[in-house]
């Protein structure tokens, strides 16, 4: 997980790479587990595959990137809470357990 920040007169935004580990790839249940998360913060999380952006609130938007395991997933985080934020999206994916389909882990 690289994270960076801009300086000088950029706006404030926290941002990561992250690896999809599930093999099922991105799918309905850590989709949902990403959106529920976003949803805790005030900042907006935006969540980008292969030049598509996506709302992390918006369960449709992240499904719609098709991220397939070990897609290399750029997020981007703006508000107040940007670091908590970006902090909880990347737990998720790095708690993904090896041969793990998203499946009941919260």
């Amino acid at each position: 997980m690289n994270e960076s920040r801009p300086t000088g007169s950029q706006v404030d935004m926290r941002r990561s790479t992250v690896t999809v580990g599930w093999e099922s790839g991105l799918h309905l249940r850590p989709a949902a587990r990403l959106v529920r998360c976003a949803q805790k913060f005030q900042s907006t999380v935006q969540v980008s595959f292969r030049g598509q952006a996506a709302n992390a609130r918006n369960i449709l938007s992240v499904i719609a990137l098709c991220a397939a395991f070990g897609a290399t997933l750029e997020i981007e985080v703006t508000g107040e809470d940007e670091r908590e934020a970006l902090g909880a999206v990347e737990a998720i994916f790095r708690a993904v357990e090896p041969g793990s389909d998203g499946g009941s882990k919260v």
